[in-house]
């Protein structure tokens, strides 16, 4: 006779679960109405009913495996129609949290950015103050005296400043996310099915690129538009930042470049799309609590950093044509330290959902493609 197997839950992770706002998971009672109205999850492996059993029994390795975890895209649908108002989607949301810190390379950071509701102000002011640490320390934060009409921010912060910090800071995120997400692939794979890696790129990046999932969401359906154009405004500002360097450095362009120029057109642009997609955002979380979901201190952090990114990226360039040189120029620094945060936390903050989430997708559209090859 086979041995049953014993589980034992974790007092710790349903503690931890609580404290990130998922103790409502105690309410279900297993009905299966979250899966029954979720247009997302497969048919072969319904969610999100299961995750809520797993959560209850405080199984936190199990979850971390699940790729449902990721496939849910919280669209609330479930919490809308829950009839024990357990909220499955706010439980999930805990759930991806609480992954990512599990997940997150080194953990301590991991820990710090978890417990964003007291660690607000050194994640986001340390590197404000780093910079203007740096610009004391390099001559840097006095006004030039003989500063043209048409000036570039170039002549206030040199680039090779610039540089020095965020080429660092981008190569610690990238070796904390491919860490942190070979980590996640491992769990996905062990003792899976084989699984075409690049047989799934393709087909996820085509549903990211348009949300296509978000699409079949009703509750929470206004919040794929916001997402869209949010995902566009930083595709489109991470592509002007590649060619201004091209545009510097190869083209020898002047600076600062005529508000008709290509570039300029393109960055601004990009910037009307994340001002655009925050703000919807935004309403969407100050709007109905059940449909746009519980606001966690780690969300919060999250769309509060990004938004303060933007706000401050739009006034540093409303300042250098309309404002005075000083004034642009504390707006300027203010928002080199929230994108420098922004960096830095974004394989420990709800930033890691394009991580978590496209591996995810991967996987299953790879699994798919391998199945029928």
């Amino acid at each position: 006779m086979a041995a049953i197997p014993t589980l034992l839950p974790s007092h710790e992770f349903r503690e931890a679960l609580r404290r990130r706002g998922g103790d409502t998971a105690s309410r279900c009672f297993q009905c299966a109405t979250c899966s029954g109205v979720c247009e997302l999850a497969p048919d072969e492996a319904p969610f999100p009913r299961r995750l809520m059993l797993l959560a209850q029994w405080g199984q936190a390795e199990r979850l971390a495996a699940d790729p449902a975890v990721w496939l849910c895209h919280q669209c609330n649908d479930c919490t809308v129609r829950c009839p024990r108002d357990a909220k499955p989607g706010d439980v999930v949301q805990a759930i991806r949290a609480l992954v990512i810190e599990k997940l997150a390379f080194p953990g301590f950071l991991g820990r710090l950015v978890g417990a964003a509701r007291a660690s607000w102000p050194l994640l986001v002011g340390l590197p404000i103050a780093f910079w203007v640490a740096l610009l004391a320390a390099t001559g840097h934060l006095a006004i030039p005296v003989a500063l043209p009409q048409h000036w570039a921010y170039e002549q206030l912060v040199p680039h090779v400043l610039i540089y020095s910090v965020f080429f660092p800071a981008a190569g610690w995120a990238l070796l904390a996310a491919w860490v942190s997400g070979r980590r996640f692939w491992g769990l996905l794979a062990a003792g899976g099915p084989p699984v075409s890696f690049f047989g799934g790129v393709v087909p996820a990046v085509s549903e990211i690129a348009t949300h296509k999932r978000f699409a079949s969401c009703d509750a929470a359906r206004p919040r794929r538009f916001g997402h869209l154009t949010l995902l566009w405004g930083f595709v489109g500002a991470a592509v002007t930042s590649g060619l201004l360097i091209v545009g510097i450095y190869v083209q020898h362009l002047a600076m600062p470049l005529a508000l008709t120029h290509p570039y300029k057109v393109l960055g601004n642009v990009s910037a009307v799309l994340l001002v655009i997609g925050a703000t919807v955002l935004v309403a969407n979380r100050l709007g109905d609590g059940r449909k746009a979901g519980a606001a966690t201190a780690f969300d919060n952090y999250f769309l509060t950093v990004v938004a303060l990114v933007i706000v401050t990226g739009v006034l540093s360039e409303v300042a250098r044509l309309a404002l005075t040189p000083e004034f642009a120029l504390a707006v300027y620094v203010v928002h080199l330290g929230l994108v420098l945060c922004l960096f830095l936390t974004f394989p420990y903050s709800k930033f890691a959902h394009m991580l978590y989430r496209s591996l995810t997708m991967v996987h299953q559209l790879g699994g798919a493609e391998a199945s029928r090859s």
